[in-house]
């Protein structure tokens, strides 16, 4: 059986390190945003037998009882890294096979992109891994069985799971996905993302109502001008 987990932090804290360019108002906002891009993505998933979450944050935990989906609540969130390989074990408990761990600041990420990862065909022990745009983070990841090795998110943790599965002595399947890839962590990755079209997403919808895509735009159009 294979499933999807979402670890969900409290929104008030997400974005720290976009702190100089955005608001802790903006901060809040784009991280809502990015989520609710994340939420209709998962509605329109096929091949998860089950969706958990993984959060303390109430507002995540109405979204996903409304959903159906199955709460794994927190009682303090230590680190991503803690919060999913917590919840890896309740679900490999649970006669989980294979989980599927996506982070919720991947605003391009289409229904399609997450079950063609639920449906790569492999044998535990095995790993199916999407980098992120730069090659050093780590997207979305999928460990067969749920348990095969921790988890390191944060900075380098694509080399780090790389090596991890090479211990295990796993498959690994890297597979590259410009949407998946796609994730807003610093002022790089949001200058990045407003390059992509961003139409029929609520990340762009309110990068626009809030006026962030108008104060970016001019810099990047006279950053290409120099470039030329």
């Amino acid at each position: 059986m294979r499933a999807l987990l979402l670890p969900v932090k409290d929104l008030n804290n997400a974005k720290k390190r976009l702190i100089g360019v955005l608001t802790p108002e903006e901060r809040f906002a784009l991280a809502d945003a990015m989520l609710a891009d994340t939420i209709r993505a998962v509605r329109g998933v096929r091949c998860a037998e089950r969706i958990f979450v993984v959060t303390n944050y109430e507002p995540v935990m109405q979204l996903a009882e409304e959903n159906q989906w199955e709460i794994l609540r927190e009682e303090q969130q230590i680190s991503e890294s803690d919060s999913v390989d917590a919840a890896s074990q309740i679900c490999e408990q649970l006669s989980v096979t294979g989980l599927l761990r996506l982070p919720l600041d991947l605003p391009l990420m289409q229904s399609s992109d997450i079950d063609e990862l639920l449906t790569v065909e492999c044998q535990a022990p095995a790993l199916v891994i999407v980098p992120s745009r730069d090659g050093t983070g780590t997207n979305a990841m999928m460990r067969t069985p749920p348990t095969l090795f921790p988890s390191h998110f944060g900075s380098g943790s694509f080399a780090k799971h790389l090596a991890e599965a090479e211990r295990a002595h796993a498959r690994v399947m890297v597979r590259r996905n410009a949407r998946l890839e796609m994730d807003v962590d610093d002022e790089a990755d949001l200058r990045a993302l407003l390059e992509h079209h961003l139409s029929g997403t609520e990340t762009g919808r309110w990068l626009r109502a809030s006026g962030v895509e108008a104060r970016f735009l001019p810099n990047m159009r006279a950053g290409a001008m120099s470039a030329r």
